[in-house]
């Protein structure tokens, strides 16, 4: 058996554009998907602080991957996001990412994103910096030109 990739080979495959601002995934199952994102200039605003579209990135990417699993790896489209900006992360903090279902039905699925801005070294010390919402149109037909993102999902998902 092949020892798992590393956390940001998995975002490099699953999500481009995670990748991009550096989330690394911790855990990715149908009812639950985690990650951490370190606060760089990458993912900044000009304040230095988080962007709130950075974390409207990370809730909306987190809950359509749970949805594609929880939905038989149906073809997923997010139709609204929700998200409440409670603090801010600054650059050199780290950030961490919990998608989890409220509802998952046939076709509509709801899912709830918390970010929270840990202490590396002990992350029970947790602030709570964005809360959202995001509903999902679930169980539509899947392209042949996206089937091998099922694919490469199975390959790191805890099923």
């Amino acid at each position: 058996m092949e020892p798992p990739p590393p956390s940001g080979v998995k975002a490099r495959i699953l999500d481009v554009p995670l990748h991009g601002v550096g989330f690394q995934f911790v855990e990715i199952t149908p009812h639950k998907i985690t990650g951490r994102l370190p606060v760089t200039e990458k993912c900044c605003q000009p304040f230095k602080v988080l962007h709130g579209g950075v974390s409207a990135l990370v809730a909306e990417s987190l809950a359509s991957m749970g949805a594609h699993m929880a939905s038989g790896f149906g073809r997923v489209a997010g139709v609204h996001l929700s998200i409440h900006h409670l603090k801010s992360a600054h650059i050199g903090d780290v950030v961490f990412a919990e998608a989890a279902p409220v509802n998952i039905g046939k076709t509509i699925h709801v899912w709830e994103v918390c970010i929270w801005k840990i202490d590396p070294n002990n992350e029970e010390n947790k602030t709570l910096i964005a809360s959202s919402r995001v509903t999902l149109k679930a169980n539509m037909s899947v392209p042949e030109n996206a089937k091998d993102a099922a694919v490469n999902l199975k390959k790191y998902a805890k099923l």
